[in-house]
């Protein structure tokens, strides 16, 4: 008995490589691409980013609605009144004394 050996001939060694060269693009694919792992990461971080700048907001608007219902007809409210005259127009009384 002979023993035989196998060659590859050289269309199985371009099938292997064609695969290997499609299954290193697929992987690329899936980590760095457009809807790949670290695309994802970055979705992630800036979406916590922009709820926090979110809350932020919500908080200055509530600060402002409130400021605003102290200085309406229904609810006036006089140590308000007299801050903004004081920092819009610059009035002082005559017993203060103005420090800059």
């Amino acid at each position: 008995m002979t023993a035989q050996t196998h060659r590859f001939s050289v269309g199985n060694l371009m099938i292997f490589a064609l695969a290997v060269a499609l299954g290193g693009y697929f992987t690329f694919a899936a980590v760095q691409g457009d809807y790949g792992v670290f695309r994802r990461v970055q979705i992630n971080a800036e979406a916590d980013q922009l709820a926090a700048e979110r809350d932020r907001l919500k908080a200055e608007l509530a600060e402002l609605q409130n400021r605003t219902h102290r200085l309406s007809d229904a609810y006036l409210d006089l140590d308000l009144l007299d801050e903004q005259v004081r920092d819009v127009l610059g009035y002082i009384r005559a017993d203060e004394i103005v420090i800059r």
